[in-house]
């Protein structure tokens, strides 16, 4: 069972991950408890970091600027590395979740795992075995994108389409016996989705969303009391 306790910071190593799964692997984490540091490093003078800028705010992800001043040297790593190991020193991070598909950060998991600290990895399936086996937790990039659905499927189940995003807040929220209040996934549904309203789902609020899938969600209690958990 995964501990809602620790604090996990994020960090991203924005040449390596795909802007457009950052509320997805912001969600994965925080299953493993509460992240309170989100930072994603490169040289934001660059092209190819453009397409991260209009993610970053929605977020609240902090971007770190780190000049390439070499050609053909990733300077990123090294600048994530350095503040891995800053965070690992202050004591006041319990875990971390390294999201990229470089091996190079394979001797980071190693030292922060020797360390006590819980680490998980995220990339794409293509990430070398050294990394993915260094890391206590490791998801690949592909089992967090949305996959194509037929034409008819899509359409009746888009009054559903809400359903992974809820899903995540309540995992996220859990105690141990699964049970999570409403007041918890309301929040974590606006931390993780900034862009998310009840009304865009033809709902009013939180309990009569959760109400309309009793095959999916599980409620009990009633006013401020109120708490939901997976079936």
């Amino acid at each position: 069972m995964p501990s809602r306790s620790r604090d996990i910071a994020v960090l991203i190593d924005g040449d390596n991950a795909q802007p457009s799964l950052i509320g997805n692997l912001l969600a994965e984490a925080a299953k493993h408890g509460r992240v309170m540091v989100r930072r994603i490093y490169g040289d934001w003078t660059a092209p190819n970091m453009s397409k991260w800028k209009a993610m970053l705010n929605s977020h609240a992800v902090h971007p770190v600027q780190q000049f390439r001043y070499t050609t053909g040297k990733n300077a990123t790593d090294i600048a994530l590395v350095i503040e891995a190991m800053d965070l690992m020193y202050a004591g006041v991070i319990g875990g971390f979740c390294i999201v990229s598909s470089d091996s190079d950060y394979t001797r980071l998991a190693i030292r922060l795992q020797e360390q006590g600290l819980f680490v998980m990895g995220i990339g794409r399936s293509t990430t070398p075995e050294s990394f993915v086996n260094a890391c206590e937790v490791f998801v690949r990039t592909e089992e967090l994108t949305p996959k194509p659905q037929p034409k008819e499927q899509a359409k009746e189940s888009a009054p559903a389409d809400w359903i992974p995003m809820v899903k995540n807040a309540i995992e996220s929220a859990a105690q141990d016996d699964g049970w999570a209040h409403f007041s918890t996934v309301g929040t974590n549904v606006r931390k993780l989705y900034p862009g998310f309203k009840y009304q865009t789902h033809g709902y009013k609020g939180l309990s009569k969303m959760l109400e309309s899938e009793p095959s999916t969600f599980q409620t009990r209690g009633s006013g401020t009391s109120q708490s939901v958990r997976l079936r």
